[in-house]
């Protein structure tokens, strides 16, 4: 499961941002593309999530620059953003509009990514998480002791995808 907060940069989200900052598993940053001062405001927000974190440097972070379809208002240069992102520590960094679909699930993608590979590295809870079912499928000789082996993966699979369902999920904040 995936906990989305899109706190919009509105300020009656400012109080209860460390909270969400403390509690959130990965970011995207959003800035428009359109606006500098929305830029620059992200840098602020990243050296917070930086400090509430306690200085990790692996912090998932997407850097999203929206309103793609406004090219003719464009303000902040791509090779602007890209130069952010090497210097925030070479994140992932995309241009998207919500206008025209473009590019927004793959932010939400990326992002999931990296903190699933960041769970796994720890050891966290998607650890030994098992492949899906296809990659069983054909996978052994096929006698009837290969298909209890399958079932009894299956089984484990859907037994851990309980586990987190009830535990919970990851969580994203979107600045």
């Amino acid at each position: 499961m995936l906990e989305i907060m899109d706190t919009a940069g509105t300020e009656q989200f400012t109080s209860m941002r460390e909270f969400y900052m403390r509690d959130a598993h990965g970011f995207l940053l959003v800035f428009s593309i359109t606006s500098m001062s929305s830029l620059q405001e992200l840098a602020e927000l990243r050296e917070q999530i930086a400090q509430i974190k306690g200085g990790d440097t692996n912090v998932p972070i997407v850097l999203v620059g929206n309103k793609s379809d406004l090219e003719e208002d464009r303000v902040v240069s791509r090779s602007r953003a890209f130069q952010v992102s090497q210097a925030w520590g070479n994140v992932p960094y995309y241009e998207t509009s919500a206008r025209r679909r473009q590019n927004v699930t793959e932010v939400f993608v990326d992002v999931c990514r990296q903190i699933i590979r960041k769970d796994l590295s720890k050891g966290g809870r998607h650890a030994g998480h098992a492949p899906s079912r296809p990659e069983y499928a054909g996978a052994s000789g096929g006698g009837s002791s290969s298909r209890r082996k399958r079932r009894r993966r299956e089984r484990d699979h859907d037994d851990r995808y309980d586990d987190r369902r009830r535990g919970g999920g990851s969580k994203c904040v979107i600045l």
